[in-house]
């Protein structure tokens, strides 16, 4: 069996690669449920399905209630894809909401593939086949991609047209066409559309092509392909529903500058140590040394990357999930500098690298199949679907005592229910929560109570119980095995029990 994959392998590698990619972003579309991140749900799905059941739920929308409500700097274009996904299932009678997401999570992973057939082919351009076929199985299988890829994730969605971009100018030699010169143009525009910071990358990719010395009349032909689709994606969106275009852009740049130092800030060397670390050492160390070796040989794979990069080291705001754009890149010119810096010091012959190789490969295929068949923030998901199933849910509280001042949002797109929810912390206390109850329409009054983390558990039962009651137990979710280990390494990762409660 093995010698018969690895013969696959060499023979055909674009395949393989092909081939290994999608069966590991099937399994991730059928097992990986949940999401990854805070923006990946509540900026994607929520405002997406509270749309399509005739609310919105984020507020993003002009109100003629409220009408000094402004633009608050997200990309509909994106969340509309959403939306018209959504709304297609809905209209066939699909309303289960873990159903819906199966569609959408393997619309997404046949959309990353495309990241392994153009990298795959860049670096056969770029280098030969033997650096091709690892670049290609890299972009497949390394252990957080098939996880990610099927993600609502904006900084993964706007990867494959920027890959492809990239290869429409490589493919001739680093020369432009009439008609690629507009698709480059389209293609960094539609990740623009996507992710507002990749404009960083459009800015190194116009930088290297003069580096080129590529004709001036392609590079404007560039430039009109990029506003042309950016008015497309964007601006109409925005004339239709605030009556100017790019209004949601500007205000996207306007909060970034006035909010750059109040959260998610980190150190400089941050994303150094998360590229480091997702590439799997000591190979990404070789990984990063080749991406180094050929800034000057390879402009339009090193600049739109390094200017990404740097912006990013340099903005305080610093996430994790920020610095996924660029990781394809790093992999691709990664291989082949490695190759080079390899071959020169004729390193495949030494016992001792084959060995750091074969403990780096083993410690990915480890992962890989965790992560890929881990179900994400399961606790969070699967009390609000508890809770939709009793069809009886008016109002939820979230029980979240252990925290000052902002309660753990639970993820109502599940829920069904886009009733105002009630957090009780160390700021807004019990007594407070049963003074709202009180002054409530009977209607309204809120009758479930979702406790996160099991910490001191039993007295704050006791402590909710003094003012209501008639709170009676309902279920315990506990946490998926990889929600236990990332509070482990972090604990401000709120993955714990969630303990379920209703007020009768």
């Amino acid at each position: 069996m093995i010698a018969s994959l690895k013969h696959y392998f060499n023979t055909h590698p674009l395949r393989f690669a092909i081939f290994a990619g999608l069966i590991f972003r099937l399994f991730a579309t059928i097992f990986s449920k949940g999401f990854g991140f805070f923006d990946d749900h509540f900026l994607v799905l929520e405002a997406a399905q509270s749309w399509v059941d005739g609310t919105d739920y984020n507020y993003w929308l002009p109100s003629e209630n409220v009408p000094t409500r402004q633009p608050q700097g997200h990309p509909y274009f994106y969340v509309g894809i959403h939306f018209l996904l959504l709304k297609f299932q809905t209209m066939l009678g699909l309303t289960d909401p873990q159903g819906k997401l199966y569609l959408i999570r393997l619309l997404h992973a046949l959309w990353s593939l495309l990241t392994v057939y153009f990298g795959f082919k860049i670096a056969y351009k770029k280098s030969n086949l033997k650096v091709a076929s690892w670049v290609g199985l890299a972009l497949a299988l390394y252990w957080f991609f098939p996880f990610l890829s099927v993600r609502n994730l904006v900084e993964m969605a706007c990867i494959p047209p920027m890959v492809i971009a990239t290869w429409l100018v490589i493919k001739n030699d680093d020369k432009l066409k009439t008609k690629d010169a507009l698709l480059v143009g389209f293609m960094l525009a539609l990740a623009f559309s996507i992710r507002f910071q990749t404009i960083i990358f459009s800015a190194g990719f116009g930088l290297a092509l003069l580096l080129l010395r590529v004709n001036f009349k392609y590079l404007i032909l560039v430039f009109l392909g990029f506003i042309a689709t950016a008015f497309i994606t964007l601006g109409i969106l925005d004339i239709y529903v605030w009556g100017k275009p790019f209004v949601e852009f500007m205000a996207y740049v306007q909060y970034n500058i006035d909010n750059a130092t109040v959260y998610g800030v980190d150190v400089w060397h941050m994303y150094f140590s998360i590229v480091l670390g997702l590439l799997v050492p000591p190979l990404s160390i070789l990984l990063f040394s080749g991406f180094l070796k050929n800034w000057k040989k390879e402009p339009l794979l090193f600049w739109p990357t390094v200017l990404f990069f740097a912006f990013h080291t340099y903005f305080p705001n610093k996430q994790e999930r920020f610095i996924l754009p660029i990781i394809p890149f790093v992999i691709i010119l990664g291989f082949i500098g490695g190759y080079q810096i390899v071959t020169k010091y004729n390193w495949e012959t030494k016992k001792w690298f084959k060995n750091t190789m074969t403990v780096c490969i083993v410690l990915n295929m480890i992962l890989l199949p965790v992560l890929t068949f881990s179900y994400s923030k399961r606790n969070r998901v699967e009390a609000m679907c508890y809770i939709a199933k009793q069809k009886d849910c008016v109002r939820v509280i979230i029980e979240d005592s252990n925290r000052e001042n902002d309660f753990t949002m639970p993820p109502q797109y599940y829920l069904e229910n886009w009733g105002s929810v009630f957090g009780i912390t160390k700021t807004f206390t019990p007594d407070s929560m049963l003074h709202y109850y009180t002054i409530c329409k009977l209607n309204e009054r809120p009758n479930y109570v979702v406790f996160m983390q099991a910490e001191h558990i039993n007295a704050r039962v006791d402590s909710l119980r003094k003012r209501f009651p008639t709170l009676h137990y309902e279920a315990t979710i506990e946490p998926s095995f990889i929600d236990k280990t990332m509070h482990f390494l972090n604990p401000l990762n709120d993955n714990q029990t969630t303990y379920i409660y209703k007020i009768r």
